[in-house]
């Protein structure tokens, strides 16, 4: 069905035609899907049914986060969330790059803030496994301070929390990941979780940027291996441009295909410098069952994905699932974790 409504659909704006989306999602509920077994792993001490999750940005204020699990997704991250309310970054600020079924964004952070999204949660309470993506407002003065007011804020209504230092669209944001910087940033949740024994419950993550420079991506890995990071998801947009002629005169972060080799490449350098003791969550054009699979021997416990279901519709994640089963059973693996990293230089 989607496929016949695509090339209508793809006529409008495409934060507009989004909206619309969210609404037929809230009036429109679809079938829970079949579970696999061997799709099951365990990852931060929370029992996943499936790898493939939902990556933020999709349902950035929680509006219909309890009606996605249907679509057959493991997990859901809601979010990028600020702790003010934000229009973000002036429209239009989506572009589809629709020769290389890719996405380039500057929405910059648009939110409704800590308490709408609060609010939502707690209307719409689940037993599915839901991450929170924290950010900082662009006019603030700390962002550290955003962030860990957003880790004690969502630490009782979440199964965990991504903390995303890593968008293109908020200026110096990008700094945190930087080596001075970043060990500020760890040594501050260091002393929240030391001070508050109930946050060294909640699984912490960073999402960090493909466009990180090796040295400075290795001091990184170092410093999570040093302390409480529970987690990395990689990656969040790119600034490159990989194909000449898509989006060259676009500002803002590159998603879906010409985002694949990028950020794969970057998860199992990151699986490889961390020796395989921290769980990954790769992203980044994954559109099949095939580039999932990948990632997962690149290293990545678990996937999300966004812009491939822009091209392929909401059918995606079930055939993912479908199919990521088959090609594990005919590896010989019995189950996911099995094939995590095989082909890296960690064994």
């Amino acid at each position: 069905m989607y496929s016949l409504f695509k090339p209508i659909l793809f006529l409008f704006d495409p934060e507009k035609i989004h909206r619309l989306t969210l609404l037929s999602l809230k009036l429109f509920p679809f079938r829970k899907k079949k579970i696999y077994t061997n799709l099951k792993n365990e990852v931060f001490g929370l029992n996943f049914s499936s790898p493939i999750g939902l990556a933020a940005g999709f349902d950035k204020d929680a509006e219909v986060f309890d009606k996605l699990f249907n679509l057959g997704f493991g997990f859901v991250e809601v979010g990028t969330v600020t702790p003010k309310f934000q229009e973000g970054n002036q429209k239009p600020r989506i572009f589809r790059i629709k020769n290389e079924n890719g996405v380039i964004n500057s929405l910059g952070f648009n939110s409704s803030g800590f308490e709408f999204v609060k609010n939502k949660l707690l209307k719409n309470k689940i037993n599915s496994i839901l991450g929170i993506n924290i950010g900082a407002n662009k006019d603030s003065v700390d962002f550290i301070k955003d962030y860990l007011d957003g880790i004690k804020f969502f630490s009782n209504y979440a199964s965990y929390i991504t903390i995303n230092i890593s968008s293109p669209n908020t200026p110096g944001l990008r700094d945190l990941q930087i080596k001075e910087s970043f060990i500020n940033l760890i040594d501050e949740i260091k002393k929240i979780r030391i001070n508050d024994s109930s946050l060294k419950k909640i699984p912490l993550l960073i999402k960090i940027s493909p466009d990180i420079e090796k040295e400075d991506l290795k001091s990184l890995c170092d410093t999570i291996l040093l302390n409480p990071i529970d987690g990395i998801i990689i990656s969040n947009t790119t600034l490159q441009r990989p194909y000449k002629g898509y989006g060259d005169d676009l500002n803002g972060g590159l998603s879906g295909n010409p985002l694949y080799e990028i950020s794969t490449q970057q998860l199992k350098l990151v699986y490889e410098y961390t020796k395989g003791k921290i769980p990954l969550i790769g992203v980044g054009g994954v559109d099949s069952a095939e580039k999932a699979y990948e990632k997962i021997k690149n290293g990545a416990s678990l996937i999300q994905l966004y812009t491939g279901m822009i091209y392929q519709g909401p059918g995606l994640v079930n055939k993912i699932n479908k199919q990521l089963s088959i090609l594990i059973k005919e590896d010989g693996f019995s189950n996911i974790f099995e094939a995590i990293g095989v082909n890296t230089e960690i064994k």
